[in-house]
Parts: structure tokens; sequence; C-alpha cells
């Protein structure tokens, strides 16, 4: 599957903003439903992207491997839970600093085009298999 980067860079603007929103209030709501985004994002599409491609009718002039993105909302989505836990355990500096990692990952992508949470994904493809030779050597 591929993916607009466009799309993707609407999608952590979109997440910036709530979860910016979310350390200014406090609101466990607002990173309930950014934690939800996120969740969407790996097993079907992030609703941020449908709405880019709702707004936005032209084509990229081109397009990246989706898996790299799916990985990163997964990692977005541990932040988020971990987040929630931290607000609703009462621990509010988790719930920060787990909400604030994700805000810097999301500002990174729509800010710069650099999708912190890819790199990690095209990091471990790279480690793996060299892990996978020297055990089975």
């Amino acid at each position: 599957m591929r993916a607009d980067p466009r799309a993707l860079r609407f999608g952590a603007a979109v997440t910036s903003l709530i979860l910016a929103t979310t350390l200014v209030t406090g609101s466990v709501w607002l990173l309930a439903v950014q934690a939800v985004a996120f969740a969407l994002g790996v097993v079907w599409r992030s609703p941020y992207t449908m709405l880019f491609k709702a707004i936005v009718r032209s084509a990229p002039k081109y397009t990246e491997d989706a898996r790299p993105p799916r990985f990163a909302q997964g990692v977005g989505l541990v932040f988020a839970v971990g987040g929630l836990a931290g607000y609703l355990a009462g621990i509010t500096p988790l719930a920060l600093v787990a909400t604030a990692a994700a805000l810097l990952a999301a500002f990174l992508n729509a800010a710069f085009g650099f999708c912190l949470g890819c790199e990690t994904y095209l990091l471990i493809r790279r480690l793996l298999p060299a892990a996978t030779t020297e055990v089975s050597q």
C-alpha cells in the first residue's frame, strides 16, 4: 500500500495541534481522541489522512511505502496510551512526558517532514536481518 506524503504531514500537523492542546489543558478526553486516531491509523486509515483526501483532490507527485507511517502511528499510540495511563493514575509527570514525546515526533513530521517513527521502522528493518544472521551462525 502507498501513502501520500502531503496527507501524512497534514495528519502530523493536526496531531501536533491536538497534543499541544492536550498539554495546555490537561484534557484526558482530547488525548483519548488522539489515541483513537492513532489506533485507526494502525489498523485502517488515519482520520486526518481521510480528511486531507476529502479536501485536496490533486494527485501527489510521488507516494511512499505506507508501512513506516503505519508503524509510526503505532508508536504514537503507545505514547498516547502511556499519557492516558499517567493522567488516569494521577501520575502527571508520566502523562506530560508521554504526551510531549508524541508531540515532538508529530511536530518534527509536520514542520520538517522528518518522521521519527518511520526512521525507527527503517532502522529496525536494517538491524533485524543482521541480528537474525548472527543468531543462526
